[in-house]
């Protein structure tokens, strides 16, 4: 039983390996074709493993390096065998990947002496922006946590009412305005029932559009100004929640956002209905910035805090 199993249990393990069965099923399909026959990790070998990688959607850049590592690894070691392979991908994967937040926002906890924790969400629509934040509410409540949302999208009337909906189903308050109503207003009055209410995290959803209009940087910057009126070092976090089926454009949408605003922490979605789970690699990789969450299924528990030794454990493991 790995450090996963123990954390989050058997069937979040499982959660993460079915999640991923499209990709590592693809993955695995290249590898073995890779190696069949083969004594030793020779140049045709490398060949096709770059191939399996990019096929993956780990991205030009990171294969690259990851390649050019199992290079240097084994003309250093002089002779690695094919049966060695496996241990040093997955090695070289990890490396590649920004380590997780520290211990204490495992298991969906909180850092303490910030309450409310303030949360601010952003991703362009489609992404499953609201259905991250639904999920997330599900899970910091589970761990008895007391949560509210913010609904800051009001650019769009379906953004207010699906979060309204994952409210009511997860049994949180929200607080929301009218269509068209100041985000920025809707913000403040967020973190400040949070306050009121002793809440001890508050998750403000913001307007999904285009991530190339200029007017987001604005619109998220208003939104920090007026939530740090309430409490000067928030927001504590800003998630970009990224679709993982979109592949490479995941990437450039996290390039765009990073340009505009302090992204802290990446949630990756929709995992489970791709085969380039590999994009998790190339986007932690490039932006170095932390893979915090990723979403493996539509449940509400299908929402799993990201461990970079446990997802690759599981992408290297077809009968787990």
């Amino acid at each position: 039983m790995g450090f996963f199993d123990k954390l989050f249990g058997k069937k979040e393990k499982e959660s993460l390996n079915q999640g991923l069965e499209k990709t590592k099923e693809t993955f695995f399909s290249k590898i073995t074709k890779a190696i069949a026959g083969k004594s030793s990790v020779d140049e045709e070998v490398l060949d096709q493993l770059e191939e399996a990688l990019i096929t993956a959607d780990v991205g030009l850049d990171t294969t690259v390096k990851i390649i050019q590592n199992i290079e240097a690894r084994v003309a250093r070691d002089k002779y690695v065998g094919t049966d060695e392979l496996n241990k040093i991908l997955q090695s070289e994967i990890q490396a590649v990947l920004t380590d997780a937040p520290e211990d204490s926002y495992k298991q969906f906890g909180l850092p303490e002496g910030k309450k409310p924790y303030v949360l601010l969400v952003v991703g362009v629509n489609g992404v499953g922006k609201t259905t991250t934040i639904g999920k997330l509410a599900y899970n910091f409540k589970s761990t008895g946590k007391s949560v509210l949302l913010g609904a800051a999208d009001t650019f769009r009337a379906a953004a207010v009412d699906q979060l309204t909906i994952w409210s009511e189903r997860v049994g949180v308050p929200i607080v929301k305005q009218a269509m068209g109503s100041d985000p920025g207003a809707v913000a403040f009055d967020a973190v400040q029932s949070a306050v009121s209410r002793g809440a001890d995290v508050v998750i403000i959803d913001t307007a999904g559009r285009l991530h190339n209009k200029a007017h987001l940087m604005d619109e998220l910057g208003k939104i920090k100004r007026v939530i740090k009126k309430v409490i000067p070092d928030a927001p504590h976090e800003v998630l970009l929640v990224l679709d993982g089926s979109t592949g490479q454009n995941a990437l450039e949408q996290a390039k765009q956002f990073t340009a505009v605003t302090d992204v802290s922490a990446l949630a990756i979605t929709k995992l489970d209905g791709t085969a380039k789970g590999g994009i998790v690699l190339a986007i932690a990789s490039q932006l170095n910035i932390p893979v915090k969450y990723i979403g493996v299924g539509e449940k509400m528990h299908d929402l799993l805090i990201f461990d970079k030794h446990e997802f690759v454990d599981s992408l290297f493991s077809l009968n787990k």
